[in-house]
């Protein structure tokens, strides 16, 4: 009796019988790589994903701290509203910097809290500052003091305003010799005594960029105010 001549019923079983178990061992072989093909798409997307948000952010911070310094920095003043005698004087305004901080005082203080005992007026600092938390990092941070007082580079609260910096660069333009300086002080006469630098040239360089490579932000800001405020000087 040929295969073709079988009865319907043992023909029926022969069409009906289960997989090998080789059919079963490649089929699971190829969800396997199919499945390993999908997650790997997966996790690469997820992971170009947090790399181009952790570079946008790193954008954001940086654009966002030459900005504030920026509005600061064009707001800064010198006032002659003092005793002529530095040693009783109560509070002192001045513009002290160097090649890697810089102190000042400016209309740039902002009120809080209603009915607070507080004018536009402030002490502000910018420097960079090592992260006691984890060894090697250093943070760019903003000091300022709300009340004035004779030490215009000293005191205040300190808040971190950029992470991760690698450096933090300014120099100061001298009008009288046309020329770029890393030093400015106002409040000495050996230095540039009850005078502001014409524009102040600020370099923020933050770690984090595409392929781990530095950013650099950098702007010059003109200070507007060069005349000492002096409508009300006051007498000995």
């Amino acid at each position: 009796m040929t295969r073709t001549s079988l009865p319907p019923v043992r023909r029926r079983r022969a069409s009906t019988r289960g997989l090998t178990l080789i059919e079963v061992l490649v089929s699971i072989a190829i969800l396997a790589l199919i499945g390993t093909l999908i997650y790997g798409a997966f996790d690469g997307m997820s992971r170009s994903r947090r790399g181009i948000s952790r570079i946008n952010e790193r954008y954001h911070q940086g654009r966002g701290a030459l900005s504030r310094i920026a509005r600061e920095l064009q707001s800064a003043y010198l006032s002659r509203h003092a005793l002529p005698d530095k040693n009783q004087a109560v509070w002192l305004t001045g513009f002290v910097g160097d090649a890697e901080r810089v102190d000042f005082n400016a209309f740039a203080h902002r009120r809080l809290t209603a009915n607070a005992h507080e004018s536009d007026q402030a002490e502000i600092g910018y420097f960079v500052s090592r992260d006691p938390e984890r060894s090697g990092k250093y943070d760019l941070v903003r000091r300022e003091a709300k009340r004035l007082d004779n030490l215009p580079a000293k005191g205040g609260i300190v808040n971190v305003l950029a992470e991760d910096v690698e450096s933090f660069h300014l120099q100061y333009f001298e009008p009288i010799s046309g020329e770029w300086v890393d030093q400015w002080d106002s409040t000495q006469p050996a230095g540039q005594i009850d005078r502001l630098p014409l524009q102040v040239w600020v370099t923020l360089v933050m770690k984090g960029g595409p392929g781990d490579r530095p950013v650099k932000f950098e702007t010059k800001v003109p200070i507007a105010m060069q005349v000492p405020i002096s409508f009300a000087t006051m007498q000995r």
